[in-house]
């Protein structure tokens, strides 16, 4: 255990030190300086500091004001050496922070009985720190196990859709990495991004509810087609919006909301502008981008200046301006990202 004692006669650092060399397991270290002292015990974190309180330049009770304004020494006992008939000054002391007192001439029993009584307080406050810091690391093993599996529910109703559209697999995880770009740059927290990694691939899981003639149709669908194809929105919704898990209730709001349109021509809603919901803009920029410039049965794929231009077009349209500005800002890691997530030939 680290002791450190300070006082301005060499005479009593030497006596200190001496008796506190004969106790088990303490290691003393002793400054004339006041000053000097303070600055050691705010860097090393000493487990016990005894203190005279007639100093020159600083005395015991500001030593003991400056050291326990230090947040991280708030708990660190503290023993002030002082003389009997000084009942005022231990007064001042134990406001300013002191946990117990030595008398001047110091007495080796009574200095080992203090020191061994401070230092058990000491050891208690260790123990109950680490057993804190345990139960935290516990707390976050446990957490993170709890959010694997939760993401791993939350990706089987989008493996679900996924099987049912001509879309593909690629296609899932690079519009979810779109997602998180696009909030990245915008400079969205990194919980967010990360939500928006996870609970983007559930934006079209409502198409488990669109007939397959319709879903599977290889041309054009015809205006009553489209209506029937537009529900996938809502039945997304549905099917997520009453789950516990904050992912799903995100992944309920973008089913709903990614085919609004900025402009307000976009559905079920016909909501315009920041009405949108943020998350809904976010993911219909990456959304179509992804679409606009991958290989469908009934399409080829864009290349990505047609694409770029699309999206350049559609701002403050079909797009949110800033979310369109926020992906096209980002353009090397839309790259990399196309690259990392290529479509199986």
């Amino acid at each position: 255990m680290k002791v450190v004692v300070v006082d301005d006669a060499q005479v009593n650092l030497v006596l200190m030190s001496a008796l506190l060399g004969k106790l088990p397991d303490v290691e003393a270290t002793c400054f004339l300086s006041p000053s000097e002292a303070l600055e050691h015990c705010l860097l090393e974190d000493p487990d016990l500091v005894i203190v005279d309180y007639m100093m020159p330049d600083m005395d015991g009770i500001e030593f003991i004001r400056r050291f326990r304004s230090n947040p991280a020494r708030t708990q660190t006992p503290l023993l002030m050496v002082t003389a009997d008939h000084e009942r005022e000054v231990r007064y001042r002391a134990l406001e300013s922070g002191a946990n117990d007192f030595l008398t001047k001439p110091v007495d080796r029993v009574e200095l080992s009985s203090r020191v061994r009584n401070m230092l058990a307080l000491r050891r208690g406050q260790v123990a109950l720190a680490n057993h804190a810091r345990n139960l935290a690391d516990e707390v976050r093993r446990a957490t993170a196990e709890i959010f694997e599996r939760e993401r791993e529910t939350l990706n089987k109703p989008a493996r679900a859709a996924e099987f049912r559209d001509p879309e593909t697999g690629a296609h899932i995880l690079r519009m979810a990495h779109f997602s998180a770009l696009i909030a990245r740059s915008m400079g969205l927290p990194d919980e967010m991004q990360e939500s928006l990694l996870i609970a983007a691939p559930m934006h079209d899981v409502g198409k488990l509810g669109t007939p397959d003639h319709i879903l599977l149709k290889p041309g054009r669908l015809t205006p009553e087609e489209f209506e029937i194809m537009k529900r996938h929105a809502t039945i997304g919704h549905e099917i997520l919006k009453d789950s516990a898990s904050p992912f799903m209730q995100l992944a309920a709001t973008i089913a709903l909301s990614h085919h609004e349109k900025f402009d307000g021509s976009g559905y079920p809603g016909g909501l315009t502008g920041e009405a949108i919901p943020l998350v809904g803009r976010i993911v219909a920029v990456a959304d179509v981008f992804d679409a606009l410039t991958s290989e469908r049965p009934y399409k080829p794929a864009w290349d990505l200046d047609r694409a770029r231009n699309f999206l350049l077009e559609g701002r403050g349209g079909h797009f949110d301006p800033v979310c369109v500005d926020a992906l096209l800002d980002s353009w090397d890691d839309v790259i990399e990202i196309r690259q990392r997530f290529r479509d199986e030939d």
